[in-house]
């Protein structure tokens, strides 16, 4: 090829390098309702916004998110995975630029003329196979890489955003083993004296033998329920542990005994805003969002796949039958080679592929339109229950001072002989499930504010210098 084509061939290849066959980008609309039923909209949410260390105000569970985030093993996964897809993104930029090398040969074979042997040498410069992208194959290659980079990035955010708030529940859950281990030691200890009571009752023969086996049969109870709890404090710490990447520290732990839910640090309250406020602040409605943009991308590069693919190939260099002529008296040569190549008969690949990049991006669209309401319902959720478990709570908590109550005055009608023993009985058996029941709607309730925190997209913003672009 002269060298004079040279120049166009490359201008030709600057101008069509823009063309792209990608769909333009539309975004869905949320299948949801514009606004929620339990919650005030006129406030901008503010969830995303709030660091988690200030809505978590507790030092013991700030100490443990920290750990969680330099340690927890899936969120490692995740990082690497952003470092994964941002190599795969740079392959696919660098795929657009050509690959120019420096190549040398030495070979000795017979002449053609004479049939002597014949030393060559050569050496120059090779632009190997570069594809001009007239019609944006590799353009929408390097699309589709850069948003599915994007998508790992916001990957990772949503599993922070999990991570931060499992560490929360997880600490909580502790707390709330500690309070209901604390209240089953003390009514087994009740049970004790009272069977304790009930024997001796029973051998001077102011009480039956069945009452002493109904005093023995609660405490027995009792001595089950404590079993069982200290068998759940164990399970919940591992969960934790996991969570944390490390055992949880023997300082925290020691913090645990004499737990109180109702002394746990008050967590801010969060106005929901709008449904549509969702979008740019859950990442893991970003996630889908740009797993959206790449499959949609794809279909660019099943489109382009129809037309020509043309190639440029240059070599430049000298040649010479003696090495120390090598760059003195060589031959010296250019050239370029342009090849195009037309699909027209695959077997219908370049078909089935457009049809499979288009089916991908339809089902890229559903599990963005889920994702989007699988938020909502995740706030809605947490939104009908806050106002709930509060007056559920300030219930049972006057009901669990009416039936303390009622414990203490059967204790006395029982000893002056004017109640029977089983309405003794009865009396301690419905508070002792009274104040488990108020310690687990509590943790429910506190529960319930890491929920809403989570749902409203709130954990994921750094708290450290954030990594390296992919620009």
């Amino acid at each position: 090829m002269n060298k004079t084509l040279v120049a166009p061939i490359a201008l030709a290849a600057l101008l069509l390098g823009g063309c792209s066959f990608i769909p333009t980008y539309e975004r869905p609309q949320a299948p949801v309702p514009a606004s929620y039923a339990h919650a005030d909209a006129s406030a901008a949410a503010a969830a995303a916004s709030t660091d988690w260390q200030d809505y978590f105000t507790d030092p013991r569970l700030q100490r443990l998110i920290d750990a969680a985030l330099a340690n927890n093993r899936d969120l490692r996964v995740a990082a690497l995975a952003i470092e994964q897809a941002r190599a795969q993104f740079q392959i696919q930029r660098a795929a657009q630029w050509p690959s120019v090398g420096v190549g040398a040969t030495a070979s000795r074979a017979p002449s053609a003329s004479t049939g002597t042997l014949t030393n060559t040498y050569s050496v120059g410069g090779v632009l190997s196979a570069w594809e001009l992208d007239f019609f944006g194959r590799l353009g929408s290659l390097k699309e589709q890489a850069l948003a599915q980079y994007l998508a790992s990035e916001e990957g990772r955010k949503a599993l922070q955003v999990s991570l931060v708030a499992g560490v929360a529940n997880g600490w909580l859950a502790l707390q709330a083993d500690e309070e209901l281990l604390d209240i089953s030691r003390r009514t087994l200890a009740t049970r004790e004296d009272s069977l304790a009571l009930a024997k001796m009752r029973r051998d001077v023969g102011l009480a039956s033998d069945l009452d002493y086996r109904q005093a023995e049969s609660l405490t027995e109870a009792a001595r089950a329920t404590l079993a069982q709890q200290q068998r759940q404090r164990a399970l919940d710490e591992n969960a934790l542990a996991l969570l944390l990447g490390q055992p949880v520290p023997d300082d925290i732990r020691a913090s645990l005994a004499g737990s109180r839910l109702a002394a746990t640090p008050v967590m801010a309250d969060l106005p929901a805003g709008l449904p549509s406020d969702l979008l740019t602040q859950r990442p893991d409605i970003r996630q889908a969002e740009q797993q959206l943009i790449a499959a949609n991308a794809s279909i660019g590069a099943a489109r382009a796949a129809f037309f020509p693919s043309i190639t440029l190939t240059a070599q430049a260099g000298t040649a010479s039958t003696e090495l120390s002529d090598l760059f003195k008296s060589g031959t010296w040569a250019f050239t370029p080679t342009v090849s195009a190549l037309l699909p027209v008969f695959n077997a219908g690949r370049n078909q089935a592929a457009l049809e499979a990049a288009k089916a991908g991006r339809e089902m890229a669209v559903a599990q963005y339109e889920k994702a989007i309401q699988s938020a909502f319902r995740e706030v809605s959720d947490a939104l009908a229950s806050q106002s709930l478990l509060a007056e559920q709570s300030r219930a049972q908590q006057a009901q669990t001072t009416a039936e303390a109550e009622r414990l203490r005055l059967s204790g006395l009608r029982y000893q002056n002989g004017v109640a029977s023993y089983l309405d003794l009985l009865d009396a301690q058996r419905s508070l002792f499930a009274l104040e488990q029941a108020v310690v687990q709607v509590r943790l429910a309730q506190l529960q319930n504010q890491v929920q809403l925190y989570k749902a409203l997209g709130g954990g994921w913003r750094e708290t450290a210098p954030a990594g390296k672009s992919a620009s």
